[in-house]
């Protein structure tokens, strides 16, 4: 039998590979994981390219693969190995560059070099990929061949949200964000411990307040939420 920690252990141990972004199959497989925990969540869905105030929903985007092969055949940044390896919202290519031009599509720390960051271009079509800077420093001048299969298209933003009534109308507000991958301290805690508190609130008896739990992607997901939701 878990405990509370070790159960908190293997739902983030579980979440932790899949690649969510702002949208995409990522976040609707999390919000069906949290689904099957706590049934009461309701998963909406809002269009590409709606209007939240001064912001616009962005385009749903799917990534297949991708990956660089270096001169020597080696296999570099493999997307399958490490979702951190490719910018979020990586537009499409497959072609070959020599290192020059490869080099203003990487991204690393130079002050942790062994860390692969996390880079995003949710709102700017761009392509990329992350390394650590031991690994960048390491490349050979020659030719690069780049793939990234990916996709932008016009689909929808998904976001979760569960509501515990109490005796009053008075509301707890508790927001956390379901929207980068396989980086435990930014995207799975927050996840892992609001899904507990839920499970903790739900047994508690006579509760004097309601409860709104939120699970969104991101900035823009909050401000989706603000514009769109129906509040008592």
């Amino acid at each position: 039998m878990f405990d509370i920690g070790e159960l908190m252990y293997e739902r983030a141990k579980a979440l932790f590979p899949i690649n969510r972004s702002l949208t995409g199959d990522g976040v609707r497989e999390t919000l069906n994981y949290i689904k099957r925990v706590l049934p009461e969540l309701t998963i909406h869905q809002v269009p590409s390219d709606t209007q939240a105030f001064d912001w616009t929903v962005p385009k749903e985007w799917s990534i297949e693969q991708a990956y660089i092969i270096c001169p020597d055949g080696e296999k570099l940044c493999d997307f399958e190995k490490c979702n951190l390896h490719l910018m979020g919202y990586s537009t499409p290519i497959d072609t070959v560059m020599p290192l020059a031009e490869l080099q203003k599509h990487l991204y690393s720390i130079p002050s942790l070099p062994k860390a692969i960051p996390y880079v995003t271009s949710y709102y700017k079509e761009n392509w990329g990929f992350c390394l650590t800077h031991e690994q960048r420093e390491s490349l050979k001048e020659g030719d690069y061949h780049v793939v990234i299969k990916s996709a932008l298209f016009d689909g929808v933003l998904n976001y979760g949200e569960v509501i515990i009534p109490g005796r009053t109308e008075k509301e707890v507000l508790l927001s956390t964000y379901v929207c980068h991958p396989s980086m435990a301290n930014n995207e799975l805690s927050g996840p892992i411990v609001s899904t507990a508190l839920a499970e903790a609130i739900k047994s508690m008896d006579n509760r004097e307040y309601t409860y709104r739990i939120l699970f969104l992607p991101e900035t823009i997901g909050s401000i989706v939420y603000i514009n769109k939701a129906q509040f008592p």
